[in-house]
């Protein structure tokens, strides 16, 4: 990774080293899994702070608590409807802005 006192200088240009331009196959890839990751991590932390088990969050959305593992550890990205049913059964909303232009 190309940095400078520990900042990223270009981080498009280190992307595009390690995994092609985007758009590529191995681009694709990467960013899907990217968004795995990244999702997993937001339901564990609301998870978490909800004080819900795995277990007690797939009942609540009539899944399997295998199923919310692979979520959060990333191994698959939920459906945008499976993503808002759990984000609801947390006790959580999501809301959509539109940016100040």
């Amino acid at each position: 990774m190309e940095t400078n006192n520990h900042q990223i200088t270009d981080y498009s240009a280190v992307l595009e080293k390690e995994y092609g331009k985007e758009g590529t196959p191995e681009r694709v890839k990467f960013d899907e899994e990217a968004y795995a990751f990244y999702t997993g991590q937001i339901l564990l932390d609301a998870r978490k702070e909800a004080k819900v088990t795995q277990s007690e969050l797939a009942k609540r959305i009539n899944s399997t608590k295998s199923y919310i593992s692979r979520i959060e550890n990333g191994a698959i990205n939920p459906s945008a409807g499976t993503f808002y049913r759990i984000i609801n059964a947390l006790g959580m909303k999501i809301e959509i802005v539109k940016p100040i232009a």
